[in-house]
């Protein structure tokens, strides 16, 4: 289980000559590292004098967090074993016309699971931006500057996400299921960018000050 190494272990095992754990698994990551900051920024917050009026929303950040970061963490698994399903399905022997119809049904089923696994990721990832926004404004404004970090792991997430999801919809056959996830895809980006722009802009703004 890839989501049981060490840091070093999965950064070495990132970095070797095998195509998993790729870019999925590391959007999946992101997608975690921000769910843990975010959950940080709601802890330090909780108990804090001058926040009692949003101890019960942090509370709940914090629970939405630590939830998020758990299936965060399972994706990480998940994307790698994919794009291991995908690759088996190519190695199907393919020496009769039913074999080869078979093989290319099960390329084209494990095709469609390998986009839809990092779709979530990033419907997940962009969810999880509008909980980081609520935590940067109404939160603990020493950790301000964790918050953004957070926001800009969560927009490298779904960004991330979303390219594999483009890279595995080109293999379909499936034109309205490609066309659907294609959308989604392209409202998904312009969100995440523009919820990640909203909030830099006010703190640096504040920073610069």
């Amino acid at each position: 289980m890839l989501a049981e190494l060490t840091v070093k272990e999965f950064l070495d095992k990132v970095a070797g000559s095998d195509p998993v754990p790729g870019g999925g698994s590391v959007a999946a990551l992101n997608g975690a590292v921000a769910s843990a900051l975010t959950a940080m920024v709601a802890g330090l917050t909780i108990g804090k004098k001058g926040y009692e009026e949003h101890e019960e929303l942090m509370k709940h950040i914090s629970r939405l967090s630590i939830r998020q970061q758990e299936l965060f963490v399972e994706y990480i698994d998940r994307d790698s074993e994919a794009y291991d399903h995908v690759f088996g399905c190519f190695k199907l022997p393919k020496s009769t016309d039913e074999e080869k119809a078979a093989r290319s049904a099960a390329i084209q089923e494990a095709t469609r699971f390998a986009a839809l696994v990092p779709m979530q990721v990033a419907r997940n990832a962009c969810e999880l931006m509008e909980i980081i926004a609520d935590v940067a404004r109404l939160g603990n404004q020493n950790a301000i500057t964790d918050a953004c970090v957070a926001m800009m792991a969560a927009r490298s997430a779904v960004l991330g996400a979303l390219l594999n999801v483009r890279i595995n919809l080109g293999s379909l056959k499936d034109k309205t299921f490609v066309d659907e996830l294609k959308r989604e895809a392209d409202h998904l980006e312009q969100l995440a960018c523009m919820r990640e722009k909203e909030l830099l802009e006010v703190v640096n703004q504040e920073l610069n000050q």
